[in-house]
């Protein structure tokens, strides 16, 4: 019998794009046939501190994996309360910033409905609009990668639900701005604002959140908190959105190895929040240090990332010849960032390592 499962699969699922995803140091290293403490993998945006140190221990001594975790996360949302001042019923937490983004369009798109992506960004805000059924409306940015408000107003339309802004942006490193929030937040449209690097910024609308219920604020502790792997994100938003998702998720969506993980970042912030102040003045200093390159520009940045433009000298080319070496940066194959390569901030060590091989590429 002839296989009809191609005929049951979504029309709009049947050629989907996927996302690109970044590939783990043991599998770079198998690539490259070089020992995984020797990759320099700079193209995740991930925090190369790690989680706190008591965390080990937490997951250890942790007796309960073979319970389901609290389907209405009480003891996550009470922590994240304390952390950000924001009552817990107006906090959701996700496995990811991901499962929020992909949980908010099932919420409010109907096949063919529009969200606005302000490109280039985030690539999982239209995959996953695709995913849901929904038609993504690219706006590009101003030349320097700021939201072009007049352009994304304009582009809202009947069927618009969601408009996309990250602050700070990623890949671009730079802030949404209270004006340009407020011009969209007035139209009535969804506004979903990805602090996903807030720790690295200091930036936030979430005071905002009370004030408008079209407002959402989403956060990650995959950065800050180097909790990547374990996948928490968390959201701010009305009480109304909220109640919503909380009725829509998976009821176990975050496990209990998870919880785990952020009550302990958040019980032992200090010594994360004091790594993120070394990242920040890492990233300063080597923005100092790309800069003394003629061939790089690197671009102002609140994340913990810098976005480099490489003039006179193929980007794609450059990114080839640091695999090579075993340094992982990331390059985004489309026509806007094609000139770009986007390094995650490092230690001082990798930093160095970075240099030193630019140095010998650029050179020749």
């Amino acid at each position: 019998m002839t296989s009809r499962f191609g005929n049951l699969v979504r029309m709009h699922l049947q050629d989907l794009e996927e996302y690109e995803p970044i590939e783990p140091p043991e599998v770079l290293a198998r690539r490259l046939n070089i020992p995984v403490e020797d990759i320099v993998k700079l193209d995740g945006n991930e925090n190369p501190y790690g989680p706190e140190p008591n965390l080990y221990n937490r997951l250890s001594s942790y007796t309960n994996y073979h319970i389901y975790p609290d389907p209405h996360q009480r003891i996550m949302r009470q922590a994240l309360s304390d952390y950000t001042l924001v009552n817990p019923s107006n906090i959701v937490v996700g496995s990811g910033c991901d499962e929020l983004i992909d949980l908010l369009l099932r919420l409010t798109l109907e096949p063919g409905d529009e969200v606005i992506d302000c490109i280039p960004t985030f690539g999982m805000y239209a995959f996953c609009t695709r995913v849901c059924g929904g038609s993504v409306v690219r706006v590009p940015r101003t030349d320097d990668f700021q939201v072009d408000l007049n352009a994304v107003i304009e582009s809202i339309g009947n069927r618009t639900k969601v408009v996309f802004l990250t602050s700070p942006n990623n890949p671009t490193g730079n802030l949404v701005t209270e004006e340009i929030l407020s011009g969209i937040l007035d139209t009535g449209v969804l506004v979903v604002v990805d602090e996903t690097y807030y720790e690295f910024s200091g930036h936030t609308f979430a005071s905002l959140v009370s004030a408008h219920e079209n407002l959402i604020v989403l956060r990650s502790m995959s950065k800050w908190a180097g909790l990547a792997s374990l996948r928490i994100g968390y959201g701010i938003m009305s009480n109304r959105v909220a109640s919503y998702l909380m009725a829509i998720k998976p009821p176990y969506n975050v496990n209990g190895a998870a919880q785990v993980a952020l009550v302990s970042a958040l019980e032992n912030r200090a010594i994360l929040l004091n790594r993120v102040e070394a990242l920040v003045k890492e990233r300063q200093w080597l923005s100092l240090q790309l800069a003394k390159f003629k061939a790089v520009q690197p671009l102002p940045s609140s994340g913990n990332f810098i976005l480099c433009k490489f003039i006179g000298k193929s980007a794609h080319q450059v990114n080839q010849e640091l695999i090579q070496r075993g340094i992982f940066t990331r390059h985004f194959n489309n026509q806007v960032l094609q000139d770009y390569l986007r390094i995650t901030v490092p230690t001082r060590v990798q930093s160095d390592v970075l240099l030193n091989a630019l140095g010998d590429i650029i050179a020749n």
